[in-house]
């Protein structure tokens, strides 16, 4: 069983597990990576959150809510662990074999590694074990007396690479036998296995300047790997204010109204067309600058739709679509049950909270600040993937 705990205060990075990092809120990568490995049999989510409990929902969690005693800073991972075990004994739950607890804050690990994990516990006969990198750097600390060097003696000093093995806890995958916790009050005991992780892929989310960091390690990484993709893209539905806008309107004295657009979400368009991608405009609004925008584009405008839902379900009909195979992007709430009928909902970074919560996939770009581009790139590298052509 994994075990994932997500609380909804943080005060180093405000609502850190819904931040979107790599197209998705940081709270699903781990869920969508446990729900991945082929040796995670149970997927749970501890948080007093409703929108990170929604979005653990989205992607496949299910959730065990937190009570407040557990929900500050102070309540330790060890209490909150134990208490998703509790609460499964008091529905006549057993305690599982084992259980994977896994960090959202470490997000660049593979359902592989979970598995790998879990196998090296099972063939060494550990009780417990900690996800680590090697790390063999020349560490000092501070102590009354001045500095003391702890990995090395300064009086005698070897490079680096001839240090013996050091391992440093990465934070990302903890495995344990529910038997330890319960006896010693900690994730760790008997006998301790460490599993080894390499450099990239044991970064921390620990204050908001690691973002950026690790939405480009993340991308490299190819999230989408675990990302729940459709087999098949045969519509995207671009919803137009907020999406290809950035939701703002300039009123002149006269009464005219403009909007602002991205010029390279059109670049991005232009390749998908090329590669043969179908899309439509999809909008409540009656504006000349919503079909004027598609036409530069290229795409079919639908405008003055009252009932977006509606109109899709009847459009995908006529067509022959199938609902799993569109992705729709929005970023309102009037994008809700649009977003609930397609097969891959996506949302800008801007996006309203409810429609965050319900996406499966989370720009990092704004409405009109190249979400439509960035979804273009991602479509398209998927395609040149499993086409077996080079990006």
């Amino acid at each position: 069983m994994a075990i994932i705990p997500a609380r909804g205060g943080s005060s180093r990075v405000p609502r850190k597990n819904l931040l979107p990092l790599a197209g998705l809120p940081l709270v699903a990568h781990t869920v969508l990576q446990a729900t991945a490995a082929k040796v995670v049999d149970e997927v749970c989510v501890s948080t007093d959150d409703p929108e990170i409990a929604a979005t653990a929902e989205t992607h496949g969690a299910e959730v065990i809510r937190r009570p407040v005693e557990l929900s500050g800073g102070e309540a330790t991972s060890e209490s909150v662990l134990l208490h998703v075990l509790d609460e499964r004994l008091a529905q006549g739950l057993e305690d599982p074999e084992l259980v994977v607890f896994l960090q959202c804050t470490s997000p660049v690990r593979q359902p592989s590694d979970i598995d790998s994990a879990v196998a090296q516990l099972l063939e060494t006969g550990a009780d417990s074990l900690l996800s680590a990198c090697e790390d063999r750097s020349h560490i000092w600390t501070l102590e009354s007396e001045g500095p003391r060097s702890v990995t090395y003696d300064f009086r005698a000093r070897r490079p680096e690479q001839d240090m013996p093995p050091q391992y440093r806890e990465n934070g990302s995958i903890y495995v344990f036998r529910p038997t330890i916790l319960r006896e010693e009050g900690n994730r760790l005991g008997g006998r301790i296995a460490i599993y080894e992780m390499g450099f990239w892929s044991s970064f921390q989310l620990d204050a908001p300047e690691d973002a950026e960091l690790l939405s480009w390690i993340l991308t490299r990484a190819s999230p989408q790997r675990y990302l729940p993709w459709p087999d098949q893209i045969e519509l995207i539905v671009f919803d137009f204010d907020g999406v290809m806008t950035d939701n703002k309107v300039l009123v002149s004295d006269t009464g005219a109204e403009t909007v602002r657009c991205n010029r390279a979400d059109g670049w991005g368009v232009a390749r998908l067309l090329d590669a043969g991608v179908p899309m439509i405009v999809l909008s409540t609004e009656a504006h000349p600058v919503v079909s004027a925008r598609s036409k530069k584009l290229g795409i079919p405008c639908h405008q003055d739709i009252e009932d977006k839902a509606a109109f899709l379900e009847r459009f995908l009909d006529q067509r022959g679509v199938a609902a799993r195979n569109v992705a729709y992007v929005g970023n309102d709430v009037n994008d809700l049950a649009c977003l609930d009928q397609v097969g891959l909902p996506v949302a800008v970074a801007d996006a309203d909270p409810r429609v965050l919560s319900r996406a499966k996939l989370v720009l990092s770009r704004r409405g009109g600040d190249g979400a439509v581009r960035e979804l273009c790139d991602m479509v398209l590298a998927r395609l040149q993937e499993s086409s077996g052509v080079p990006r």
